[in-house]
């Protein structure tokens, strides 16, 4: 049996039946909405325990937490892992926290994703951003480049670190190894946001692993695509360039005092899977995905992305378990096309103007997926909208001016504008549109004309805002009294 040294202890104490005069206050079920129980079960009830001397602590481990830790650091080829439960925005946040220092200057790609702002004025950090490349005809941001990365630190030594977004959100995979190898020369840390990518390195079809290419620290996912609950996270650390206690001291502070173990112990439980089956859950996920791809070609005049990106705008490799279609040769959009399935009962990973992205794991690897990859087919079949013309939106491909770093933008006093009038002015908060929610613009950025015109065109074709507290763009935050 696979050793689960969290998960096993937490086992432990359930069968010991110690009464808890402690939090949390449904006492192990014993007062839980029933509805909530029903949902739940009582196992589960019954291990959402506090922190006990038996199950050590997130924020100083020495028990059985340390070594689930330890062993998945080891999984990884890492010095030091952290469990993580707010998600990989939190562990994001931590990461530049424990690596860099306030007013440290970080090559940011523009598509990062908005959990980097957070981390950019947590650390008082000043970003340097870089645009990725653009595909015209898959409509798709792709990677920046190692030539992009030596360029921007030749011509800013000052930078102390390369922040990079691989695999991107439709699988598309940097050249990672290239640029950790840019980095370091240039005396820069390469720091990862590899959220879509915890099972890489498990199968050599799929693309290395960030610490696998040298990265110095790696934020992953492990509920996107493994087996831990949603929200659970891990960050792996080489300490060849990273102080450990100061990675110490910011993963504690992000952290909660009262981490969830049930999301803890499921994180203990996805690296034991992997441990023991990494490479057979890799090539069942690929597997998957073939079938799925083999339904969608049917479709006639259906682009079904394979590997035609690679060798293109920094793109080293392809995730083949993100499944990704073009579905304006349909006459639909991509929220079209989602909305059809979710009406034939399959929820989709993402949808966009032009897109959709069906995500496919090792759990796809069943009797049932078949089945479904030919209601996917049919119902895209009979959707499609013959001589309907779709011009799609250009992208905004700008990078604003920056007046202030995020940091001094987000305490700085704000007033809420009419957004048509806001051209000229520093805007106070983030613009998105979700998914997958990339800032077109940040905090300490000037807001421009042709920003406004791109957000109402985004707005009328109906895709959602995200960042700003009035949804609807009638208003934006501007700095200023």
């Amino acid at each position: 049996m696979e050793i689960k040294p969290l998960l096993q202890a937490m086992e432990a104490y359930r069968r010991a039946g110690v009464y808890p005069m402690h939090t949390p206050g449904h006492k192990g079920g014993r007062g839980a909405d029933p509805d909530l129980k029903d949902l739940l079960g009582d196992r589960a009830l019954a291990a959402d325990v506090s922190l006990m001397a038996e199950l050590d602590d997130i924020h100083h481990p020495s028990g059985c937490l340390r070594d689930a830790e330890t062993m998945a650091a080891e999984l990884y080829g890492a010095d030091r892992c952290f469990f993580g439960v707010n998600g990989t925005s939190g562990v994001i946040h931590g990461m530049l926290l424990g690596a860099l220092r306030p007013g440290d200057r970080i090559l940011v790609p523009r598509n990062s994703h908005k959990s980097v702002l957070g981390g950019l004025i947590l650390a008082g950090l000043q970003p340097v951003y870089l645009l990725p490349a653009w595909d015209d005809t898959w409509r798709l941001a792709l990677q920046i480049t190692p030539r992009q990365v030596e360029e921007a630190l030749d011509r800013d030594p000052s930078i102390k670190a390369v922040f990079l977004t691989t695999p991107n959100y439709f699988g598309l995979a940097a050249d990672t190894e290239a640029i950790a190898g840019i980095a370091h020369a240039h005396g820069a840390l390469l720091l990862v946001d590899e959220a879509h990518g915890p099972h890489l390195g498990f199968s050599d079809a799929l693309p290395p692993s960030a610490m696998a290419c040298g990265a110095d620290a790696a934020a992953q996912s492990t509920h996107k695509i493994t087996g831990a609950l949603t929200q659970c996270s891990l960050l792996q650390v080489s300490y060849r360039r990273i102080r450990p206690e100061r990675m110490e001291a910011a993963m504690s502070t992000v952290t909660t005092t009262s981490p969830n173990y049930l999301l803890m112990g499921s994180l203990d439980a996805a690296r034991a899977q992997l441990a023991a089956k990494g490479r057979a859950m890799a090539e069942a996920s690929l597997a998957a995905a073939a079938v799925l791809r083999r339904a969608l070609r049917s479709v006639p005049g259906l682009p079904v992305l394979e590997d035609e990106l690679v060798g293109k705008g920094g793109v080293r490799a392809v995730d083949g378990g993100k499944v990704t279609i073009l579905t304006s040769p349909l006459g639909l959009t991509g929220m079209e096309a989602a909305d059809l399935l979710r009406a034939a009962g399959i929820a989709v990973e993402l949808a966009d103007e032009d897109h959709v992205l069906f995500l496919v794991t090792y759990a796809d690897a069943n009797d049932e997926f078949a089945a479904v990859s030919a209601v996917i087919r049919d119902t895209l079949q009979a959707g499609r909208k013959t001589g309907r013309q779709l011009e799609p939106a250009k992208p905004y491909r700008t990078l604003p001016v920056q007046r202030m770093l995020p940091r001094e933008a987000f305490f700085a006093s704000r007033q809420a504008v009419p957004f048509e009038a806001a051209a000229g002015r520093i805007c106070g908060e983030s613009i998105s549109f979700y998914p997958p929610g990339i800032p077109l613009i940040m905090p300490g950025e000037e807001i421009d004309s042709s920003l406004i015109r791109y957000c109402r065109q985004m707005q009328a074709r109906k895709l959602n805002v995200s960042g700003p507290r009035d949804s609807l763009l009638q208003t934006i935050e501007v700095i200023g009294p």
